[in-house]
Formats: C-alpha cells, sequence, structure tokens
C-alpha cells in the first residue's frame, strides 16, 4: 500500500497530512506562521506515531513549493527533500496557487485565488472549475479595474489571505468573495496523481516559487 505524506507551509501557518488511496489517516495544523520552523518536524514525528505508521512506509511526499511566505515555503521544501533524500521516496512540488483552487472545487466559476504579498501586492492566477490555468500565477499591484478583462466574461471568485484588498478595489457584479479553507489535505489528491503518472519533482533541484517581479495596472501583463 502507498502511504502519502503533504505539508503546507506556504502561506499562514502550517499542515501536514497523512493519507493512503482510501482517504485521509492523520492531520496536524498550526495557524501562527512564526512557529512553522519550530512546529513542522515534531508534528511529524507524533503523526506517524500516532498512526502506528513508519517513515519509512512512505512513497510519495508532496509540497506547497508557493508562492508564499520566503520562509514558509523554505521551511517546508527543506523538510519534504530532507525526509524524501533519508527514506528513499519521490518529492511532488504543487503551486500553491493551484492547490487553492483545488480547495475550493466543486465550482461554478473561474477561481482567482490571491496570496498577500504585502502593500497592494498579491500573488495569483486563475483556474477554471477543472483547474485549467486561465491565467498564469503572475505577481500584481491590485486597483480597481485589474480583473475587469475577465470579468466583464464572466463570474469570477476571489479568495485567500489576499483577496480582501481586491474586495475593497471592486464593484464589478461579476465578483464573488467565498470563505475557502486551504491546508495540507488539499495536496493529497495531487500526490495520488503524481504516483500514478510516475511525474516526480527533481530531488537535488526543486526549489521554491518564491515570485518577485510585479506587474501594475493590468492583470495578466501586456505582452
Amino acid at each position: 500500500m502507498s502511504f502519502f505524506l503533504t505539508i503546507d507551509t506556504a502561506v499562514s501557518g502550517a499542515s501536514i497530512c497523512l493519507a493512503d488511496a482510501t482517504g485521509v489517516i492523520g492531520f496536524r495544523e498550526n495557524p501562527e506562521q512564526k512557529e512553522s520552523a519550530a512546529w513542522l518536524q515534531p508534528a511529524i514525528r507524533d503523526l506517524f506515531l500516532d498512526s502506528g505508521i513508519a517513515l519509512r512506509s512512505l512513497s510519495v511526499i508532496a509540497v506547497s513549493a508557493g508562492p508564499g511566505s520566503y520562509t514558509g515555503l523554505r521551511v517546508g521544501l527543506a523538510t519534504a527533500k530532507g525526509l524524501c533524500y533519508a527514506l528513499g521516496c519521490h518529492l511532488v512540488t504543487v503551486n500553491t496557487l493551484e492547490m487553492m483552487a483545488a480547495a475550493a472545487l466543486p465550482a461554478t466559476t473561474l477561481l482567482c485565488p490571491m496570496i498577500d504579498a504585502r502593500r497592494q501586492e498579491v500573488f495569483t492566477a486563475v483556474y477554471g472549475p477543472g483547474l485549467d490555468e486561465i491565467v498564469p500565477t503572475g505577481s500584481l499591484v491590485l486597483n480597481e479595474t485589474s480583473f475587469d478583462t475577465v470579468l466583464d466574461k464572466g463570474p469570477i471568485s476571489f479568495f485567500g489571505n489576499g483577496s480582501a484588498k481586491f474586495r475593497a478595489l471592486t464593484a464589478h457584479p461579476n465578483a464573488s468573495f467565498p470563505d475557502v479553507t486551504v491546508n495540507a489535505r488539499h495536496l493529497v489528491p495531487f500526490a495520488m496523481q503524481a504516483l500514478r503518472e510516475q511525474r516526480f519533482a527533481d530531488l537535488a533541484y526543486s526549489e521554491p516559487q518564491y515570485g518577485k517581479a510585479f506587474f501594475s495596472p493590468g492583470f495578466p501583463p501586456s505582452a
């Protein structure tokens, strides 16, 4: 039987999930972002002790790889890579915005996860209800018309810890702002799919997707 460990430290706080093909076996979460580095590895140890499953039984470790918190991304990926090296299991890296979009499924609108990047800036992308990428991951300085080109074509759900900034700016009738909870549970389907397809990250060269350059005023930026 294949076991999966998933790790999310990308946005706010940290969470881990242990699962197999039948579903979630165990879950741990710490909402305090500044505690992620000290919390993560003891939490993984306790999760496996409580489950009675040996770490060496892991087939895949999946981690949210950014964009997001600089420190959080480094903590999560370093832990995942270290365990993969030690245990000989596979690494899967998942775009944090895609993971957030998956947490909002099922959906009938386009999905626009947003991660706070300070001031009026966010990391964001737009996905269809099947997680097809409509607008690729980018960094954006928000204004009132940032998404009008896409919103004029139909409804979009904006969510994530950066969406409040856009909610304060837009009055577009096609914009909605649902509450969406995101954690390491939402990485499990990505881990399972990667195992089925034998599609894994390069353990030596995988890096966090920090996201740096910002664009304004429109999104996506003009070519």
